[in-house]
């Protein structure tokens, strides 16, 4: 799963959602998605937008942390095949 650190970005910086919406010009809606982790797709630009505005890194912005249940389905020799029929 991708994790996006926008809420502890913005506490450090004691900015607010509306703040970072205003000075990137990205949607109060989106970034609100983003700062509770719900969104399901995130353009580059704004990524590029958030990391200039808080100064931070695209590594502090987001992770990537494995699935307790894989998507994924991988052969005796670990590697991918196909996704996991649910």
């Amino acid at each position: 799963m991708i994790r996006i650190h926008l809420s502890a970005l913005l506490g450090k910086k004691r900015w607010t959602q509306a703040k970072l919406a205003q000075v990137t010009g990205i949607r109060p809606s989106t970034i609100s998605e983003m700062y509770r982790e719900i969104s399901t797709r995130v353009t580059l630009e704004h990524f590029d937008l958030i990391c200039e505005a808080l100064d931070c890194t695209l590594d502090e912005l987001i992770t990537y942390e494995p699935d307790k249940i894989p998507k994924i389905e991988r052969n005796s020799k670990g590697n991918p095949i196909r996704p996991v029929k649910f």
